[in-house]
């Protein structure tokens, strides 16, 4: 059997240009903390509300995500993307995430997560491994759509991202079995 000890992954968006940020809060996690087994995939495998706040006054839409830089691919894991989430929108209920995506706000839509679903896959890291980091981000972007469907694939979000964003705000917690 092979060991899963490797280094940790370093930030996931440390290569990227750098971007203003701004304020990501959640009554469900603490920045740096462990997740609650109701956030884990074998505990409610609920995705936790997400609160944010001052983002450029030019922001048209948002795109919340949650990836995993530490699952032992070379790609890491992502476990949540939503897109097109409207400018008047400043928060997600815990459980918005849900497959079907119906607790997400008007025009708003998942693409599916890594592991096939298109809802949130709460943090599964194999057991024994490090603990991983488990970033929620919410990207300020310059347009209204990022002219993607439901059926792109997260590093296609991403790569769209990358040239819309006008902020960044990140949210990082931990989880390990």
């Amino acid at each position: 059997m092979t060991s899963l000890a490797r280094p940790v992954a370093e930030d996931p968006y440390a290569k990227l240009p750098p971007l203003p940020s701004f304020a990501l809060v959640s009554p469900d996690i603490a920045a740096g903390a462990r997740l609650l087994t109701d956030f884990v995939s074998d505990g409610g495998n609920t995705s936790p509300a997400l609160a944010w706040s001052g983002f450029p006054a030019q922001t048209r839409s948002f795109v919340v995500s949650c990836f995993d830089p530490d699952a032992p691919t070379p790609s890491g894991y992502w476990h949540w993307d939503v897109v097109d989430v409207p400018a008047t929108v400043t928060q997600l209920e815990r459980g918005a995430g849900a497959h079907g995506g119906h607790h997400l706000p008007r025009g708003a839509f998942h693409v599916h997560n890594d592991g096939g679903g298109d809802g949130y896959d709460g943090a599964a890291p194999p057991p024994g491994d490090h603990p991983h980091r488990y970033y929620f981000a919410v990207h300020a972007l310059d347009v209204d759509s990022l002219g993607v469907g439901p059926g792109a694939s997260n590093a296609g979000v991403a790569f769209h991202v990358a040239f819309h964003a006008l902020a960044r705000a990140i949210l990082v917690a931990t989880y390990s079995q």
